[in-house]
C-alpha cells in the first residue's frame, strides 16, 4: 500500500546532551544529581535480548509482536514524553492511505491482542465501525490506536533520549547510553543499558529545501513545514496570501483545508509543485503489489546502481495524491465558480524555488523557475507552508562509536541485508536491525505502514531463530500475483514452493 512518506517525526534525536556517560565505567553513568535512572536500564549481568531505539509505528509494531513471544526480554526507548503520530497533520477528516488491516500486527498475526479491531472493541466501537463501512480510517483514529498500544505495553519507555550505542567486545553486548528527560526535554539522569541486539527505528525528520532553510529556521518568519501545520494554522489563515509548496498528499490536504476556510473570491492561495503534475497516486491493484514482501525481496536482489535508478522513478507510488483528495479539491474549486468568476487560487506544477528571502516584516519573496518553459519569475507571499516531505534521520551521530564496524556502500550508506540487519564486521556478534532507514536497499516499501507487521515479524523470526532455533511467526511464501524478475528465485522457485505448501 502507499507508504506514509511523511514518515514518523519526533523520534529520538541522538544529540542534545553535553555530558555523555563515561564509556570506561561499566557500572553505569551518574546523572546530573549523582544518581542513576533505574526506570528502564538493564545491567550488564542481565541484558535485554533486544533494545529498540525510537517508538514510532514501526518499532511500536515490533514491540507489540515481541510482547507475544515467551522468554524474550525487550525494551524500547523514545525521548518524547508520550506517543504522538504526526500531530501537526491530524487535519479534521484526513484519513490514512492504507486500509485498517495495515495496523501494527494484523498482517503478521491477526489473532494478536494489539490489533486495531481489538482497540475498537476495548472502546465499545466495533458496531459503529462495522456500520460505517470504513476501509481507510481517520488519521486521528490511527494515532489514538497507537497511543493505546504504546501506553499499554510494559516494554515501551518514553522520556529516554538515547545518546550513543557502542559495542563492548569483552561482554559481547551493546552498551546504550541514554538520558532520562522530563516533559520539557530537560535532562534528569543518565544511565546505561546493555543489550544483545539493537533495533533502530528513529524515523524521519522534516525536509526543508536549502533555499528556504534560513527562513524556516527563524521563529519570526511565517515559513513552516507541514509537520507544524495545525499548530500554525490560525496564523496561516490570517495571512493575506498563502503559498503551499509540495504536490504530495500532505500538500494537497493543507491546500484543501486552507481553501475551505478562506472566503470565496478572496482565497489568495498559490500551490506550487516541482513534479510535472498534481498527479494521483498509483493505486491500481497490481500497482500496489510494489508494497509486498515479494517486491521487497526482488528489489533487494538488484544491483546497487539499479536500485538507486529504480527508486527515484517510483515517486508516484508514494508521493502522489489519493484520488478522493484530488476530487475534493476540484469540487471545492468548482463550487466557487457557481456564482460566476474564478477562485483566487493558483495551482502551478513543474516549478522549482531557486532562492527565497524576506521583504520587510510581513512578506516572503520566492524566486521561481519553470522546468519546461525555462522561464523565471518572483512571487511575493505572506506565508509559506512547506509540504516537502521527510528524509531519513541520520544514524551517524548515534552510531559514531560503531563506525569502524559498519559496512557501507559506494554512496556511504550502511549496507542492510535481506533480514533488515545492518552488515557489521564479523567481530561484532550482536545484530543491529533497522526500520525505515533502508529504502536504498529495500525500496519504496521501507516507509510503508502496510509492511510494518511483516518486517517486524522478519526481525523477530531472525532473532528467535538465533536464540531458540525456531521462527515464531509463520510468514507467507508468496504475497503477489506479479512475478518480479526472470531469475529462478523470483520466477520459478516461489510458485513451486507455494504449490508444495498447498500439497502439504
Amino acid at each position: 500500500m502507499n507508504p506514509t512518506s511523511d514518515g514518523v517525526p519526533g523520534t529520538p534525536d541522538p544529540s542534545g546532551v553535553p555530558s555523555a556517560p563515561d564509556p570506561s565505567d561499566p557500572s553505569g553513568a551518574p546523572g546530573p544529581s549523582g544518581t542513576l535512572d533505574p526506570s528502564a536500564a538493564a545491567p550488564a549481568d542481565d541484558p535485554f535480548d533486544l533494545l529498540g531505539i525510537g517508538i514510532g509505528p514501526f518499532n511500536l509494531s515490533l514491540a507489540a509482536l515481541a510482547d507475544g513471544i515467551p522468554g524474550l526480554s525487550a525494551a524500547f526507548y523514545d525521548q518524547r514524553p508520550d506517543f504522538r503520530w504526526h500531530p501537526g497533520l491530524l487535519i479534521d477528516g484526513a484519513t490514512l492511505q492504507v486500509p485498517f488491516l495495515a495496523d501494527l500486527v494484523t498482517l503478521a498475526d491477526p489473532g494478536n491482542r494489539w490489533t486495531f479491531l481489538n482497540w475498537l472493541k476495548s472502546r465499545e466501537r466495533l458496531f459503529p465501525f462495522y456500520f460505517a463501512e470504513r476501509f481507510h480510517v481517520h488519521r486521528a483514529e490511527y494515532d489514538a490506536y497507537c497511543r493505546w498500544v504504546a501506553e499499554s505495553l510494559p516494554t515501551t519507555h518514553f522520556g529516554q533520549q538515547v545518546d550513543s550505542v557502542r559495542w563492548n567486545p569483552a561482554r559481547a553486548l551493546f552498551e546504550v547510553d541514554h538520558t532520562h528527560v522530563d516533559a520539557h526535554g530537560e535532562a534528569e539522569a543518565l544511565a546505561r543499558t546493555y543489550a544483545r541486539h539493537v533495533v533502530l527505528g528513529v524515523g524521519t525528520e522534516p525536509h526543508v529545501p536549502e533555499p528556504l532553510r534560513p527562513l524556516a529556521e527563524s521563529p519570526t518568519v511565517p515559513v513552516v513545514h507541514s509537520s507544524q501545520y495545525l499548530r500554525e494554522r490560525a496564523r496561516l489563515l490570517a495571512a493575506d496570501h498563502i503559498t503551499v509548496v509540495g504536490s504530495g498528499q500532505s500538500g494537497a490536504e493543507v491546500f484543501l483545508d486552507l481553501l475551505r476556510n478562506r472566503p470565496p473570491g478572496r482565497e489568495r492561495i498559490t500551490w506550487l509543485a516541482r513534479t510535472p503534475a498534481f498527479a494521483p497516486m498509483e493505486y491500481s491493484k497490481l500497482g500496489l503489489e510494489h508494497f509486498t514482501p515479494d517486491y521487497t525481496r526482488y528489489f533487494h536482489g538488484l544491483a546497487e546502481p539499479v536500485r538507486d535508478r529504480v527508486v527515484t522513478g517510483q515517486w508516484q507510488l508514494h508521493k502522489g495524491i489519493d484520488t478522493e483528495t484530488i476530487a475534493a479539491i476540484h469540487d471545492e474549486l468548482y463550487r466557487r465558480t457557481l456564482e460566476g468568476g474564478w477562485p483566487d487560487a493558483v495551482l502551478t506544477p513543474g516549478v522549482t524555488i531557486r532562492t527565497a528571502g524576506r521583504i520587510g516584516t510581513q512578506s516572503v519573496e520566492l524566486h521561481l523557475e519553470h522546468a519546461d518553459q525555462g522561464t523565471r519569475t518572483r512571487l511575493i507571499t505572506s506565508a509559506v507552508v512547506l509540504a516537502t516531505g521527510y528524509q531519513e534521520r541520520s544514524l551517524d551521530l548515534l552510531l559514531d562509536p560503531l563506525a569502524p564496524y559498519i559496512e557501507r556502500d559506494a554512496a556511504g550508506r550502511p549496507r542492510i541485508d535481506a533480514r533488515h540487519r545492518m552488515r557489521l564486521d564479523r567481530s561484532v556478534s550482536g545484530r543491529i536491525y533497522v526500520q525505515n532507514a533502508e529504502r536504498h536497499t529495500h525500496g519504496v516499501g521501507a516507509p510503508d505502514l502496510g509492511l510494518a507487521a511483516w518486517r517486524s515479524a522478519v526481525v523477530l523470526n531472525d532473532l528467535t531463530g538465533l536464540l531458540t532455533g525456531e521462527e515464531h511467526y509463520p510468514l507467507p511464501v508468496r504475497t503477489s500475483f506479479t512475478t518480479f524478475g526472470l531469475d529462478g528465485a523470483a520466477a520459478g522457485d516461489v510458485p513451486t514452493r507455494t504449490a508444495a505448501l498447498r500439497r502439504g
